[in-house]
């Protein structure tokens, strides 16, 4: 059984819904570190960063990084279509994994914390930090969305790991209203992604309707 570290309405979603679609036994420790309890120094154990996700495998062995967990796992369960089977096409979504754990998530850290890349900054300082970021992603997301258009899904003829981290991590960022305005085409796939039957509970787990 693989154990997830993760917490609600956040990135660990990612490998939930992917665990989900491999039909991969798992139990899921709530705990992060904006809001640690008990399990939160059982995290410190796994990954000192005490990131979420953080995965344990089913061998004891850990994996971190949400890009890296979805890989592995693409692998290791071939049948789910977490990965194309194609090389040409697996190359292309996990280059699509690694632009979003590149660029999008190195400005939601930024957003979330400007004050750990700028020392001794004022509230006004660091207002100017999250909104020039904050620009920048919605850039990203941009790019990322006339990168990989959906064929009908952006890793190809059905949802993936490409998919599921698209959705979870503009859904977490709030990124989606200015997707719904600069790039209409791709809201909706975001939409039928996460509508998707192995990936709807997921969603709705982490971000209950209403």
């Amino acid at each position: 059984m693989y154990t997830l570290y993760g917490k609600k309405g956040s990135g660990s979603a990612s490998t939930q819904a992917a665990l989900e679609i491999a039909g991969a036994p798992y139990r899921v420790v709530e705990t992060a570190s904006w809001e640690p309890n008990d399990a939160f120094a059982e995290l410190l154990q796994v990954n000192p960063l005490g990131q979420i996700p953080t995965l344990v495998l089913p061998d004891g062995s850990v994996l971190s990084e949400s890009a890296a967990i979805l890989i592995h796992l693409g692998s290791v369960h071939p049948d789910s279509g977490l990965l194309p089977r194609d090389a040409s096409a697996r190359a292309q979504a996990i280059r699509g994994l690694i632009f979003i754990a590149a660029n999008c998530y190195a400005a939601i850290s930024i957003v979330d914390f400007p004050e750990r890349w700028c020392e001794d900054a004022d509230e006004a300082m660091l207002e100017r930090i999250r909104a020039g970021t904050r620009a920048r992603l919605h850039r990203h997301w941009e790019m990322f969305a006339d990168l990989f258009p959906a064929r009908p899904y952006l890793g190809g003829e059905k949802v993936g790991a490409l998919d599921i981290l698209a959705a979870v991590v503009s859904k977490w960022s709030g990124s989606r209203a200015h997707l719904q305005q600069a790039r209409p085409a791709f809201y909706e796939t975001l939409l039928r992604i996460e509508a998707q039957p192995q990936v709807a509970p997921v969603f709705a787990q982490h971000w209950p309707p209403g």
